[in-house]
């Protein structure tokens, strides 16, 4: 009987081209991917070919804390075993954290209410060699209030359009954002945004905008007029990969926390 199982998977993106399999009908592989390295390895668990449902599909760089995905499978194994097996065949770079049966019903993507993303920035002139892969590094940032009044602006339903890839396949700009905020961690600041969905690279375009606006004395009248403008050219630079982390899925109406 084929059952349905929940992964949530936790990995460094450094070495990665992303979440999603990159392969073009005709061409090898374009480069790793979380997905294919989840999918070879379930493949050998269960020795049957498994397709793996991700709930975000992070960029090339990009880290995830709390990835969610799905995949089905004919077996009598359960969560603990597949937690187990996987860890024992996947690479150091990816872990699953759990692994539960879950009804039919579930859908990694589109079960999910939000998706919460982290940006991790340290201030100052170096950084220790072993933050050079996870964080964005900045020599001066403004003040978080003045960081804050930019991000205070990022709620409801509105159209990302100037800050969204010429690339990017989605028809619609518009995404609906829960929350959006800079706060100190440790010895970085974090800028954590809550929203039903996101466009590729979005959260890196506000990200890069916002520090620049504040380098430059400007703030939240600069940042609405770009936001409004719907042209990307308006925006500032996107920030770098590495700051960038799927921090969590929600799919209960309890995990909005922020």
């Amino acid at each position: 009987m084929t059952r349905r199982f929940r992964l949530d998977l936790a990995y460094d993106g450094t070495d990665f081209e992303g979440w999603q399999n990159q392969v073009r009908p005709g061409h090898q592989p374009d480069g790793r991917t979380v997905q294919a390295e989840v999918e070879k390895a379930l493949g050998i668990l269960v020795k049957a070919p498994v397709g793996v449902v991700g709930a975000g599909r992070t960029d090339a760089g990009v880290h995830a804390r709390g990835q969610t995905a799905h995949f089905d499978a004919d077996t009598k194994m359960n969560g603990v075993h597949f937690l187990r097996g996987l860890n024992s065949l996947l690479p150091p770079d990816v872990r699953v954290v759990d692994c539960q049966e879950v009804e039919p019903s579930f859908h990694a993507r589109f079960s999910a209410l939000a998706r919460v993303y982290h940006y991790h920035i340290v201030v100052g002139p170096s950084l220790y060699p072993w933050e050079v892969r996870y964080c964005h590094r900045v020599h001066r940032m403004a003040p978080l209030p003045d960081l804050n009044a930019m991000a205070s602006l990022l709620y409801g339903e509105l159209d990302f359009t100037a800050f969204s890839h010429a690339q990017d396949p989605n028809r619609s700009r518009s995404r609906f954002i829960y929350h959006a905020s800079f706060f100190p961690q440790g010895d970085r600041i974090v800028f954590q945004i809550a929203g039903n969905a996101f466009l590729w690279r979005m959260v890196r375009s506000l990200v890069g905008t916002i520090l620049d606006l504040g380098h430059q004395g400007l703030g939240p009248r600069e940042f609405a007029a770009i936001l409004q403008s719907r042209d990307r050219k308006k925006a500032g630079p996107t920030a770098p990969g590495q700051g960038l982390y799927l921090h969590k899925v929600i799919y209960h109406e309890h995990e909005f926390a922020f």
